[in-house]
């Protein structure tokens, strides 16, 4: 019966896209997103609750960096966008890389986008866009630098990463094809026709023309940013599989993309290697902003 997707019966698939179930400490690892977020904002001056768009949901809190750390240029921007299968968390769980990032002249911003249900997945991407081309138009107030912009996010913001660094989107924005700089998609759903057949989309309700029309692997730039693509090194296969051949993907374009496995780390604390200056997936950012 294993014919539904990949050689997967539902059952199977259903239990390569359950992430919580291969953790036994989900509501701990979700509470230290919250506690990360709250040292960060505690830690590090800031702007809490930027409106970037028409809805009540679109608001970012950014993390500039100060002058005696960057002196007289403007600084890198990293956008993380959250997980949590487009329905839950938000930017209050989000900046917990802050002060690490900051620390090191790279500014932060954590988005927020409004959540299934009401929204949809069409209106989820179109969000973070405009977090993206708001960023771009306000930086230099900010001492930011809007040519150098990168984004990042875990599992479901992995997702939303790949579709900014998708193209065709930017022109009706404003913004230059190139404006993001270089992506981090963490555990992230970069082909979604697996979730438009799995227990996901009993709430995200997708045709597959909804998913495919949001699914990274099908909307390629015509020149792609450098990616670093991670997942932990305990997570399902197919989460695996999907950075996997992401990078693949990216790579067969002729574009710069480093896949990262992180050994012993879980779908959830991953992330979280963002917040320690000597993790590899911190040095390899810091390397792809230059």
């Amino acid at each position: 019966m294993g014919d539904l997707y990949r050689g997967f019966d539902q059952d199977e698939l259903d239990a390569q896209y359950r992430a919580t179930a291969t953790v036994s400490n989900f509501d701990e690892l979700i509470e230290a997103y919250a506690e990360g977020s709250d040292e960060a904002r505690a830690a590090v001056d800031h702007v809490a609750d930027i409106k970037f768009g028409p809805g009540e949901e679109e608001t970012l809190d950014l993390f500039p960096v100060p002058k005696t750390i960057r002196g007289k240029s403007d600084a890198p921007l990293f956008v993380f966008i959250h997980g949590g299968y487009w329905r839950m968390l938000s930017k209050n769980e989000s900046s917990f890389m802050a002060p690490n990032l900051v620390n090191e002249g790279v500014a932060v911003a954590a988005i927020n986008y409004t959540l299934v249900p009401p929204a949809n997945i069409d209106q989820i991407v179109a969000e973070c866009r405009r977090s993206i081309a708001w960023l771009y138009h306000n930086a230099a107030e900010h001492g930011i630098d809007p040519n150098r912009i990168y984004v990042g996010g875990s599992s479901a913001g992995g997702h939303l990463t790949g579709m900014m660094v998708a193209g065709g989107w930017q022109e009706e924005l404003g913004l230059p094809a190139n404006v993001v700089k270089g992506g981090l998609p963490i555990s992230g759903l970069l082909d979604m026709e697996p979730i438009t057949q799995c227990f996901v989309n009993d709430w995200m309700k997708m045709s597959m023309e909804d998913g495919l029309r949001n699914s990274p692997d099908r909307n390629l730039p015509s020149a792609g940013c450098p990616l670093i693509v991670a997942v932990g090194g305990e997570e399902t296969d197919e989460f695996k599989r999907q950075s996997q051949d992401f990078t693949t993907l990216w790579q067969s374009q002729g574009w710069p993309a480093e896949y990262l496995e992180c050994s012993g780390l879980n779908h959830f604390n991953v992330p979280m290697e963002l917040c320690k200056p000597d993790s590899p997936m911190t040095q390899k950012l810091l390397a792809m902003i230059g």
